[in-house]
């Protein structure tokens, strides 16, 4: 495209790329580089790659897929590209050279345009502002549902929001992978920056999952086998999300089993904490208990009980903290009182 040529690449080798190809020549142990097939596009004829992008094994040849295929492109370039994935299995790549330079990948019945990687970019950035928006309302999710959690007064809405916003994360990352693929190498940076933004979501959206369903869910599920088949809009709703995971109604009042709480604590084994939320079944008992109720749990033992008592502890206080510092974001102006979270 950089240089105004066009070009038919496909990708592949064996019987079946063979039986496409006519005429041109083939090449022997020719190192796969961009430079080296812009080069060979600059000849009249198509291009053959092996499979996994190493070697250039024939060029200036003469595809010739069967005419019969439909096909629903105009151009004879193409046209071409279809027929040859479809026939051949392999992805084939299809640049064209009049007007406004059109680069599309074949793979089987479907078809992917390539853009330039000034657009690419621009779409990127925008996805990780929009991902970093997301990041900053997840963890206000979550730091209210800790609170409300820590004062008794939480409820299925608190954690369908953390859920919820969860999934959109995963879903906004998810949209972005096919563009990095896309940029290649150029795209390091924006892949390090949206695995930092995402970082523990799905994890906390997980012990959030096993904090409040009605039954404890099996181990192996996920929270996102309930979402996936819901629209993309539907993530957007608090109550279609409530619904799928069968936490309702979202104002019903709701003790967390202490999942999160446990999932902090230093070298905790998955056996004892299934032990504890076992035997204390919610975070209320979780947080009365003493060390010594805690060490009569199998596998836990009186080091770890003044850990984990230890760790609840400052949990509490954490949550205290914060409870104290929204009482003082409230002041009295005039005859009114003023959250300075609106202003």
């Amino acid at each position: 495209m950089q240089q105004g040529t066009g070009a038919l690449v496909l990708f592949g080798s064996g019987p079946a790329v063979d039986e496409v190809c006519s005429g041109g020549f083939e090449l022997s142990r020719s190192t796969f580089t961009a430079q080296r097939v812009a080069e060979l596009a600059k000849m009249d004829g198509g291009i053959v790659v092996d499979d996994e992008s190493e070697q250039i094994l024939r060029a200036n040849v003469h595809f010739m897929p069967d005419a019969s295929i439909a096909t629903n492109e105009t151009g004879t370039r193409f046209r071409t590209a279809e027929r040859l994935s479809i026939e051949t299995g392999c992805p084939v790549l299809a640049v064209s050279e009049e007007g406004h330079l059109v680069a599309i990948v074949f793979s089987g019945n479907s078809r992917f345009r390539l853009q330039s990687s000034t657009v690419l970019l621009d779409e990127a950035n925008q996805r990780l502002q929009s991902l970093e928006r997301l990041r900053r309302q997840f963890d206000e999710a979550v730091t209210r549902l800790e609170r409300y959690e820590v004062d008794e007064i939480a409820t299925n809405r608190e954690a369908v929001g953390v859920i919820q916003r969860a999934a959109v994360i995963r879903q906004l990352a998810m949209e972005l992978e096919p563009i990095t693929a896309e940029l290649g190498d150029v795209a390091s940076v924006i892949s390090l920056q949206a695995s930092d933004l995402t970082e523990g979501v799905d994890e906390i959206a997980e012990l959030v999952n096993i904090d409040y369903q009605v039954r404890k869910p099996r181990k192996g599920t996920s929270v996102y086998s309930k979402l996936d088949g819901l629209d993309r809009d539907d993530l957007f709703d608090a109550s279609t999300i409530a619904n799928a995971l069968g936490m309702t109604p979202l104002d019903a009042a709701v003790t967390p089993r202490g999942a999160r709480v446990l999932a902090g604590v230093p070298r905790l084994p998955e056996p004892v904490v299934d032990e504890l939320l076992k035997r204390f079944r919610s975070f209320t008992k979780l947080r009365a208990a003493s060390a010594e109720d805690l060490d009569a749990v199998d596998g836990v033992g009186p080091m770890r009980a003044h850990t984990i008592r230890a760790y609840v502890d400052r949990v509490e206080e954490v949550g205290l903290r914060r409870a104290a510092r929204r009482a003082d974001a409230l002041r009295p102006v005039g005859d009114t009182m003023i959250n300075s979270d609106h202003i």
